[in-house]
């Protein structure tokens, strides 16, 4: 890969994992109510994520999913459904105190990695990534040692940086209304986040 060709890519990837999305809501909220440290495994979850779908899409198996209308829209329902749920759920428990007892990292790790794997964006932005990036001509491998680093490093840098802000947030809120009121938005942006993708059309594969 030439060097304009992964200052294209890489900003390409900026773009796709500092838009806000599920990923976002779920490191923001963590920040604010777990410590820092144990909110980073939320990000090591998206890793995983990142790392199994950056393997799959250069197996062509994304592109697969992608091309198949009626997968696509089978994940999308359940992602919408999923995302939607997150969201009634926390904006009911938006007036409860948080729990004391903090949640175990198994369950901040698997909620993370369920958020990350279920949005059936992601498959759009992987596909939109290699085949925009990826050249035919030479070795896919090739190619993935400079594509995954990148990718890896930048979503890692990103989901820090909204953790971080979570802990910030959570710090900022003295009161108990502006908790209360946090939390529903944190909400509210999952509810709209899962009937946005709900209403989403399959992406199309470049011939």
């Amino acid at each position: 890969m030439s060097i304009e060709a992964w200052t294209i890519f890489a900003l390409f990837w900026l773009v796709f994992v500092t838009t806000p999305g599920p990923n976002a809501v779920n490191c923001i909220s963590n920040g604010m109510s777990l410590p820092f440290a144990k909110a980073m495994i939320g990000v090591l979850a998206i890793l995983t994520q990142a790392s199994a779908f950056l393997i799959l899409s250069a197996l062509g198996v994304t592109a697969l999913i992608a091309a198949s209308p009626t997968g696509f829209f089978i994940a999308k329902l359940i992602g919408a459904g999923f995302l939607i749920y997150l969201g009634i759920r926390g904006w009911m428990n938006a007036s409860r105190p948080v729990p004391a007892t903090e949640r175990p990292a198994r369950h901040i790790y698997l909620h993370a990695l369920a958020i990350a794997t279920i949005n059936p964006k992601s498959v759009a932005g992987y596909l939109a990534a290699f085949s925009q990036f990826v050249q035919p001509d030479v070795p896919i491998w090739q190619q993935m040692g400079v594509i995954m680093p990148t990718a890896l490093i930048i979503t890692t840098l990103s989901y820090t940086g909204f953790t971080l802000l979570g802990a910030i947030m959570g710090r900022a809120a003295l009161g108990a209304v502006f908790n209360i009121w946090v939390r529903r938005i944190m909400g509210g942006c999952f509810i709209i986040y899962g009937l946005l993708l709900g209403a989403s059309s399959t992406p199309a594969a470049r011939g």
